[in-house]
């Protein structure tokens, strides 16, 4: 391996590419389309999507925490305080989803099983789409510093 910093700054743009995807798809796609169905068949699919995503989008996080800080780790200077951005990025993503996003899930969650939601609803519903918009910006922000130590700062030589 001639240069290891180059490796984990590829993983580092894989995982918070693939991170800042998923959340940008669903902020593009699913919760528009959230707001064109009926409430049974959103709470319904909410459900069934929390189920399927919580253990794959929490291994997407902790992959873009861990090979962001690790290129924080291999790199020197300017790459290093960048990466270090990226990787607080990352952290505030996460966050944002274990204490916005998640609790609210408990909400949708009894409001699916019980087949109907209780009045005032939508002011919750409003809250996990701003909370999933913030960790959307963050993931984002953090692949945009990641590709701008690619683009805008030269190699470490040998």
């Amino acid at each position: 391996m001639r240069n290891p910093a180059r490796y984990v700054h590829a993983a580092a743009l894989l995982a918070t590419g693939l991170l800042a995807g998923a959340f940008g798809y669903g902020a593009a796609n699913v919760v528009p389309t959230f707001g064109t169905v009926p409430l049974d068949v959103r709470l319904t699919f909410h459900t069934a999507m929390m189920e399927v995503n919580e253990p794959v989008m929490q291994s997407a996080m902790a992959l873009a925490i861990l090979t962001t800080f690790g290129l924080a780790v291999v790199r020197r200077g300017l790459p290093r305080r960048l990466a270090l951005g990226a990787g607080v990025l990352t952290v505030a993503s996460l966050l944002v989803t274990v204490f916005g996003n998640i609790p609210l899930h408990a909400h949708i969650r009894r409001w699916a099983a019980a087949g109907s939601a209780p009045a005032g609803h939508s002011e919750i519903l409003q809250q996990w789409e701003l909370f999933h918009t913030i960790r959307t910006l963050t993931a984002l922000s953090a692949f945009a510093v990641m590709i701008g130590i690619a683009v805008l700062v030269r190699p470490e030589s040998r």
